[in-house]
């Protein structure tokens, strides 16, 4: 005897697209105004209050969705990252610029993180992340292409840090990037010489490379990229990133 279909397989894919959009809808809403409420975000996703409750229990596992999208998205980015390269100030530029649609699609969470998610459950979110730029790391500083001031697993700390707060300058309106001015700051942070690192971020951006995600708008930065193409020097003192330029015709914003 064939054994029919259940009843309810075919409503899987209308749930996902629900699930999908009022998730997408909650990005933005967030995005704009962390206080957003269910009815506001189930408003933009044009359903009803009751069929957010039906996907989402309250605000607390909505916000878990959004996180649990971001960490997919951040695995994948990973994945691209390792891509292999003989240089490590490449690898290092590869992977921020990879990372950065990421961030941007998902820069509501920056703002929710500490209210919203805890201190835990945002480490768990960054860990891979953590875990391949520190892996980096010590590979440059093995090849004296990055200094060794401090241990891998601590730069890695303080390079996470340092993006962030460049995330949240865009965010605030204060700078605009595309990933290239991010990814030249974090090789003069781990230090590498300003020129090598704008030239190397500068072939890595025109050769073009993949990314993650899709769908996101960046800005042009302002950074100047020269073509030098001289070899990466070994610094003994990490050197300030210099400030870039944040002029741009458009801005992306980031979450606060």
């Amino acid at each position: 005897m064939t054994s029919r279909p259940a009843p309810y397989a075919p409503q899987r894919r209308p749930a996902r697209a629900t699930r999908t959009r009022i998730l997408e809808a909650a990005r933005q809403e967030l995005g704009r105004n962390p206080d957003s409420s269910l009815a506001d975000i189930a408003q933009a996703a044009g359903v009803a209050r009751r069929t957010v409750y039906m996907h989402f229990a309250g605000r607390a596992a909505l916000i878990e969705g959004l996180a649990a999208d971001a960490a997919e998205a951040i695995r994948l980015a990973v994945t691209v990252g390792r891509t292999p390269s003989p240089d490590p100030a490449s690898a290092l530029a590869r992977f921020v610029l990879t990372l950065w649609p990421v961030g941007d699609r998902y820069r509501t969470l920056i703002a929710l993180a500490c209210r919203d998610l805890g201190a835990d459950r945002v480490s768990e979110l960054l860990s891979p992340a953590r875990d391949t730029v520190a892996g980096i790391l010590a590979r440059g500083q093995r090849q004296g292409v990055f200094h060794t001031s401090v241990p891998p697993g601590p730069l890695s700390r303080a390079l996470e840090a340092h993006l962030l707060a460049l995330l949240d300058s865009v965010n605030s309106g204060t700078w605009a990037d595309n990933g290239t001015g991010t990814a030249t700051a974090a090789l003069i942070a781990a230090g590498v010489d300003q020129d090598d690192a704008a030239s190397t971020v500068q072939r890595l951006h025109g050769a073009g490379h993949s990314h993650p995600s899709e769908g996101v708008s960046c800005a042009s930065p302002g950074t100047d990229m020269r073509t030098t193409t001289s070899r990466t020097r070994h610094s003994s003192h990490p050197r300030r990133p210099a400030e870039p330029d944040g002029r741009s015709s458009s801005a992306s914003s980031w979450s606060r």
